[in-house]
């Protein structure tokens, strides 16, 4: 029986939207997400120590962010159980030996109904291609969490003018995918998320316009 949204999906979506990983965004470039993404937090000396991933897929990204990062502790989850089952055996996250790694065969959803109240903070949150598979109810339960649970967050979704292009240059259509205005995202993201950079979100529980870290704050909105 085939599942989908935040409960994650069957084999049928992995191998319908991820038949070519190399020429996708986030996954056949994670190297040079991991790097942007590196030097930017360098660039305003934000310290990386403790990494969360919010549905880490095929686990690219994942893996990549922990080789530039090289953090004392990561944690990862995914919904997905085909796709869990094969990044748990077959993908090696540990960056060094030292490294503090676990996963999680979890959705989203469940990790912010169980974690809400505990006292973990994550200096950052890797949340990418995730969005536009959950109701507006489900991310209107989670984004308050993930707010309160890292402080920056690597992020991604499409909105549906690049779901659009999707079909019209690469001949390729997201049927599991909820289509939303970019203006809907922002309206949704606004209230908890400062946006700081390209994919690069700022919590609003942790920072403001007087605490960040990203001083230019032309770019802060």
């Amino acid at each position: 029986m085939k599942s989908n949204g935040v409960s994650g999906f069957d084999e049928t979506y992995w191998t319908e939207n991820y038949s070519d990983p190399v020429s996708m965004d986030c996954v056949g470039n994670a190297t040079e997400h991991a790097n942007y993404l590196k030097y930017l937090l360098e660039l305003e000396y934000v310290d990386v120590s403790r990494v969360v991933d919010f549905g880490f897929g095929m686990g690219w990204l994942f893996r990549e962010m922990l080789k530039v990062f090289l953090p004392h502790t990561a944690y990862g989850i995914e919904p997905s159980s085909w796709m869990f089952n094969i990044v748990k055996n077959k993908v090696n996250l540990k960056a060094v030996r030292s490294m503090n790694v676990k996963i999680e065969k979890m959705d989203i959803l469940t990790w912010c109904k169980s974690h809400s109240k505990n006292h973990d903070i994550f200096d950052l949150g890797i949340c990418t291609s995730v969005f536009q598979y959950l109701s507006d109810a489900e991310i209107e339960k989670v984004l308050p969490v993930m707010a309160r649970k890292v402080k920056y967050l690597y992020f991604t979704v499409p909105t549906n003018k690049e779901l659009d292009r999707q079909i019209h240059e690469l001949e390729f259509k997201d049927v599991y995918a909820i289509r939303r205005s970019r203006s809907k995202y922002l309206k949704m993201i606004s209230p908890y998320f400062a946006f700081v950079s390209s994919r690069l979100l700022e919590s609003k529980v942790h920072f403001d316009g007087s605490s960040t870290a990203f001083t230019e704050l032309l770019f802060r909105f």
